[in-house]
C-alpha cells in the first residue's frame, strides 16, 4: 500500500488506518456497556502484524478502550517495529484499568487540568511501552471554548517535552476544531463521518487549514458492512447490545442502505469496499480509521482501496435518495 505524507508533519502514512476499539474486549462507561464483548488478544495481535504486513501503518486507540488494555495490546504487537508505525491514542477520561470502568473527571480546577493530561499521556506510554505518542487526541467531544484553549497549550508543552509529537482532537464540534487549530502542533481532526451521516462542515473546515481528517465510524459502527438486522443480537458485555445502538444505528439505517444498496455494490463492490471508496471518491486525501479485530475484516478493509471510486453523477444520486430520510428525521 503505497504512503503519503501525513498532513504537513515529516510522517509516511497508509491511505487507511486500523481503529483498535473492539481489541479492548469488555468495559464499562459509566454504567454503559462500551466494549465489542470478548476478544481474543492472540488473533488481536495477528489483525495488526498482518495489517503492517500489508502496508497499514496508522493505528488509533484510546485510553478507553478497554481501560488501557487496547493499548497494551498494541504496544506488545508492535513493539520490535515502533518506528515503523504511527500510533493515535486518546485522553480525557478517568480509567479504572482493574475494575473496568470509565468516568468521567469529578470537575477539577484548571490548576488541576494539566497534571491530569500528564498523567494520562504518562499511562498511555506505559501502556504502549513507547517513549513517545505520535498523535494524542482529546476523546472528550465537546467542551467549552476557554477549557479547549486551556488543554490546546498545555498539549503543546507535551509536545516540547517529547511526550507526543502532534495533537488532535475527536469531535464533531467544529467551533472547538477551530481553537485547537490554532495550535502550533495541531495535525488532525478525528470526526465522525460516512455514507450516511456526512460532515461536510467538518470536512470543509480540515481542508481550509490543512488539516488531516481521520474518519471516526466509515462503517457506521458495522451497519455498513450488512451483517446486521432488526432482529440483530449481541452479548450482554457488547455495546450494541443497548437499545440505544438499535434505535440509532440499526433501525434508522438499514432502510437507508436499502435504498442505495444498488449503487453502492455496483461494480462489484461489497457494501464495505463501498463505505470506504466513497469517501475517497469525496476527497483522496481522507484517512478512515475502520475498526476491525480479525485478519479477514483487515482483508476486506485493505481491499477497499483498490475498488472502483465514485463517479459525481453516483454521489449525487446517492444523497438525492437518502435526503427524503434526513428530512423525515
Amino acid at each position: 500500500m503505497v504512503k503519503r505524507r501525513f498532513g504537513w508533519s515529516d510522517m509516511m502514512v497508509s491511505p487507511l488506518g486500523i481503529g483498535l476499539w473492539a481489541i479492548g474486549g469488555p468495559w464499562v462507561f459509566d454504567d454503559w456497556q462500551a466494549g465489542w464483548g470478548e476478544v481474543d488478544d492472540g488473533e488481536s495481535i495477528r489483525m495488526i502484524h498482518q495489517a503492517m504486513e500489508l502496508g497499514i501503518n496508522l493505528f488509533d486507540t484510546a485510553a478507553n478502550y478497554g481501560c488501557g488494555h487496547s493499548e497494551r495490546i498494541l504496544g506488545q504487537a508492535v513493539n520490535s517495529r515502533r518506528q515503523d508505525i504511527i500510533i493515535s491514542t486518546k485522553f480525557g477520561f478517568l480509567v479504572d484499568e482493574r475494575n473496568k470502568r470509565v468516568t468521567h473527571y469529578d470537575n477539577p480546577s484548571l490548576e488541576d487540568i494539566p497534571q491530569l493530561i500528564r498523567q494520562s499521556c504518562r499511562a498511555s506510554l506505559e501502556r504502549l511501552d513507547t517513549d513517545y505518542i505520535d498523535l494524542y487526541l482529546l476523546h472528550v467531544p465537546a467542551i467549552p471554548a476557554d477549557l479547549a484553549s486551556f488543554i490546546r497549550d498545555t498539549l503543546e508543552g507535551l509536545v516540547h517535552t517529547g511526550m507526543i509529537r502532534y495533537y488532535g482532537w475527536s469531535t464533531d464540534d467544529v467551533a472547538g476544531a477551530r481553537i485547537f487549530a490554532e495550535g502550533e502542533h495541531c495535525l488532525a481532526i478525528q470526526y465522525q463521518m460516512n455514507i450516511l451521516r456526512p460532515a461536510q462542515e467538518m470536512l470543509a473546515f480540515c481542508q481550509s487549514k490543512d488539516l488531516i481528517s481521520l474518519i471516526r465510524g466509515p462503517l457506521a459502527r458495522g451497519v455498513l458492512t450488512g451483517k446486521y438486522g432488526y432482529e440483530s443480537a449481541f452479548a450482554n458485555d457488547d455495546h450494541r447490545s443497548n437499545d440505544w445502538f438499535r434505535e440509532n444505528w440499526i433501525t434508522p439505517s438499514l432502510p437507508r442502505i436499502r435504498a442505495i444498496q444498488d449503487i453502492l455494490t455496483s461494480q462489484n463492490r461489497t457494501l464495505p469496499q463501498a463505505a470506504l471508496a466513497y469517501l475517497w471518491s469525496l476527497d483522496e486525501t481522507l484517512i478512515p480509521i475502520p475498526g476491525a479485530r480479525t485478519m479477514q475484516q483487515v482483508t476486506e478493509n485493505i481491499r477497499a482501496f483498490s475498488a472502483p471510486r465514485f463517479a459525481a453523477a453516483e454521489i449525487q444520486e446517492i444523497q438525492q435518495r437518502l435526503s427524503p430520510f434526513d428530512s423525515a428525521s
